[in-house]
């Protein structure tokens, strides 16, 4: 028991420091020790209370402040900015895309289709995620290469239209972030486009616009192309083709000075039925 008790008190003994404390301020000590090799220590000194000394103060275990960190939560979406346009006239449908894409400030490129040939009667526009856009696209040109194969006869502009309202559909519980344009030639000889959500909802129309600068470029087609607000005027009269050319140039060149995600190139299909025309035109690069 003896001997028990001797090496408890050494070995206390030990694991006890000579600390000597020298108070810098009233927030800050000094705690030093030359036996065990530890020169000097700066510690705060925090008292709970305002009586509080400053021994009992070092005996109390201090409180180590925890720096409280956010989660990155991961987003798979990404808006590419750039905006595309479609007017229908009676025998053509004109589809326009300018090739910048970007992200925020930063541009990541400034040639990047947004419009895409489907077939020899078929244009889609797409805008917003050109990674999703691209893979869209790669579905229906997939699909329309099987309908090919299986009928010997190219897909249709309104089974196209279809296809790709039921595409979007099944990717509903997690969809593609596009916002599509579908346009070309009926059967009939017709100019038809088709605009649609991210779910698939589709509505046939003669003049739409999507993309970062669609509240600029709608209401210049609603009243150049749609006739709204138009004294005396006829709204079921179609533009030329010439005409459709000149509103659809002036809408991207006047969206390109108030919309900075828009800009660089200027794509124009002109789908009719001898089949796609395309045109390229500069439009603003800053």
């Amino acid at each position: 028991m003896q001997r028990q008790s001797s090496e408890e008190s050494s070995s206390s003994s030990q694991s006890r420091m000579p600390v000597s404390v020298t108070l810098l301020s009233t927030n800050f000590v000094v705690l030093s020790n030359s036996d065990r090799g530890l020169s000097q220590l700066l510690v705060r000194f925090s008292p709970s209370e305002p009586s509080e000394s400053l021994s009992s103060a070092i005996e109390r275990p201090m409180e180590v402040p925890t720096e409280a960190h956010g989660h990155n939560h991961w987003n798979p979406y990404v808006d590419t900015g750039g905006t595309s346009l479609a007017i229908a006239g009676e025998d053509f449908v004109l589809v326009a895309s300018d090739t910048r894409q970007s992200d925020g400030y930063n541009i990541n490129t400034r040639y990047d289709s947004k419009a895409f040939e489907l077939s020899n009667k078929t244009v889609l526009a797409l805008s917003m995620c050109s990674a999703d856009g691209k893979r869209l696209y790669e579905v229906l040109e997939q699909r329309a290469q099987l309908y090919f194969h299986k009928h010997d006869k190219p897909i249709g502009t309104e089974a196209l239209a279809q296809l790709l309202s039921n595409t979007l559909y099944s990717r509903r519980m997690f969809p593609y972030y596009v916002f599509p344009i579908l346009a070309g030639i009926t059967a009939d000889g017709k100019g038809v486009a088709y605009s649609y959500d991210a779910l698939g909802n589709m509505k046939d129309v003669t003049h739409i616009a999507y993309g970062s600068a669609s509240a600029l470029v709608q209401p210049f087609l609603d009243n150049q192309v749609g006739f709204a607000n138009q004294r005396n005027a006829d709204p079921n009269r179609r533009l030329t083709r010439d005409q459709a050319m000149r509103v659809a140039i002036d809408a991207f060149t006047g969206s390109t000075e108030r919309d900075i995600y828009t800009g660089d190139w200027l794509e124009l299909f002109i789908i009719d039925a001898n089949g796609v025309h395309k045109e390229v035109r500069e439009l603003k690069h800053d």
